[in-house]
């Protein structure tokens, strides 16, 4: 069964096994508006949970995307090198970031679920 979690930040993170799909949420990309430019991580890249580790341009600012949990990037969508709008069209699907190899699975226990995120969000306005 696949897993979907949420940071206070707006990332997502998809669970298959040890694997997780990274991206930003669809109330992220909104807030951002027309993405230009994405940043990616190197497949072989470690990082710790909360480490910047891609970013995202918008005609409005830049913003830092941040690991959800400590592991090591195996995967960039190089999708998005050439069509970064993939992010604004397909936020939680298409427009992922990258996958991680998950180190501690006990991180994503500080992670929200989508209900939970929904209700932060909505806590937001």
């Amino acid at each position: 069964m696949t897993k979907i979690f949420y940071t206070q930040d707006h990332e997502w993170i998809r669970l298959e096994g040890d694997v997780g799909t990274v991206g930003i949420s669809n109330y992220a990309q909104e807030q951002l508006g027309d993405i230009v430019f994405v940043e990616l991580p190197q497949p072989g890249t470690k990082t710790g949970r909360g480490d910047e580790i891609a970013v995202v341009e918008s005609v409005k600012a830049a913003s830092e995307i941040y690991a959800p949990v400590s592991g090591e990037v195996i995967e960039a969508n190089s999708t998005l090198e050439g069509a970064p709008v993939t992010v604004n069209e397909a936020a939680e699907s298409d427009g992922w970031f990258f996958k991680i190899r998950i180190s501690d699975q006990a991180e994503l226990a500080g992670l929200m679920d989508a209900a939970a995120y929904q209700a932060f969000v909505e806590g937001l306005a």
